[in-house]
């Protein structure tokens, strides 16, 4: 008995005391990374059906919008998964995200009485990337990135360290 409840005090342990999280700052950063491609590749494969249909941001015609959205989409997302300038490469697909979330809820609005988002509705799409990138940006990378490699790098350029510069990463 006593030979069982140590496996399981020890699978508990396993299970809740340790912590994975640059693996998982990994997981997530490959993930949104490809979910976020996919959206890229599938507008750059229909640029020319897209093109005259896509929606206008800031005084920008169609095409340029759309040019915008698939560089964000595709470097951004390359960035993201090589762990490469991670914080800064969330920001614009975060913009992106809020621009596609108000397309959405305008034309949801005008067809509603009041504005919800039901399982059918591409309204959750947006949400979560921004939900995805906001905890990127203030997670950031996690030791299995470039950023990381670069960071440790210049740390040994300036003869520090690794312990004292990056407290926790």
């Amino acid at each position: 008995m006593k030979k069982l409840s140590d496996l399981i005090a020890n699978i508990y342990l396993r299970t809740t005391g340790y912590t994975y999280s640059n693996l998982a700052r990994l997981f997530m950063r490959l993930f949104v990374g490809i979910m976020f491609m996919q959206f890229g590749i599938r507008h750059l494969v229909n640029f020319q059906q897209m093109k005259a249909d896509f929606p206008t941001v800031i005084g920008l015609d169609s095409e340029t919008c759309l040019i915008l959205m698939i560089c964000i989409e595709l470097i951004c997302s390359l960035f993201i998964m090589v762990g490469f300038l991670t914080r800064l490469s969330t920001i614009p697909p975060i913009i992106t995200m809020v621009f596609a979330e108000y397309y959405i809820v305008h034309d949801l609005l005008p067809r509603t009485p009041f504005y919800y988002i039901d399982s059918t509705q591409p309204g959750y799409l947006p949400i979560m990337f921004i939900g995805i990138y906001l905890f990127m940006l203030l997670a950031g990378p996690g030791k299995i990135s470039l950023d990381y490699f670069i960071s440790l790098y210049i740390i040994n350029v300036r003869g520090h360290n690794e312990e004292e510069a990056l407290e926790e990463v």
